[in-house]
């Protein structure tokens, strides 16, 4: 069992912007959380009947453990990521952690 994080960003007002800071500046502050054992991205679209969904990005996290994931993001690491948000986030970001599981 591995410990996840998921990150749920709101619709920006512009999506290029967001797209090249998320890309240039804020994933490459999350890949240096200490003990990170996957990072996955999903830009998801319209649902099949042309509606928006309801996040613009979501990001997944992982670690080997609770305990991994909270050193990771009590380290200096792990605040800068966090203190980076409002620099590309504005319309807002929601967050769920908890254990995660393979079933397939």
């Amino acid at each position: 069992m591995t410990y996840q994080l998921t990150v749920l960003y709101h619709h920006p007002e512009d999506a290029a912007a967001f797209d090249r800071y998320y890309d240039g500046t804020h994933i490459p502050l999350a890949a240096k959380l200490p003990g990170l054992r996957s990072c996955s991205v999903s830009r998801p679209g319209p649902s099949g009947d042309g509606n928006r969904p309801p996040y613009y990005l979501i990001a997944v996290l992982t670690w080997d453990s609770v305990e991994a994931f909270e050193a990771a993001v009590s380290s200096a690491e792990g605040q800068a990521t966090l203190a980076d948000l409002p620099n590309f986030a504005g319309a807002g970001v929601d967050m769920c952690t908890g254990p995660s599981i393979a079933v397939v």
